[in-house]
């Protein structure tokens, strides 16, 4: 679960990026979400972008990727979602500002 300094560490990451996948009339189709888990296990952080032909809700698919693919849903604005999942411990491209410790 992310804190909220680190949810706007990695909003302020993801202003600056282009969505790299896009989600079309069929909604959220199996490569698709292929697509986006391949992206998340090379990048981390992901922006996808819904076409204006899609029908279904933005927030709704968000939550629908970050269930398949074990990533977590940074923010959604308008039609742009972004989500983020840590690599494996060696991998690990982007470093989070530390939780504080209750």
């Amino acid at each position: 679960m992310l804190t909220s300094k680190q949810r706007a560490y990695l909003k302020s990451l993801a202003m600056v990026m282009e969505p790299i996948i896009y989600i079309g009339k069929a909604s959220l189709t199996p490569e698709n979400t292929m697509n986006i888990e391949e992206a998340l296990a090379a990048r981390e952080l992901v922006k996808v972008g819904v076409h204006q032909n899609c029908l279904d809700d933005p927030r709704e698919i968000a939550e629908m990727v970050a269930g398949r693919t074990h990533s977590e849903v940074v923010q959604v604005i308008g039609k742009k979602i972004v989500l983020y999942r840590p690599g494996k411990d060696k991998n690990r491209k982007i470093e989070l500002p530390k939780a504080k410790k209750s």
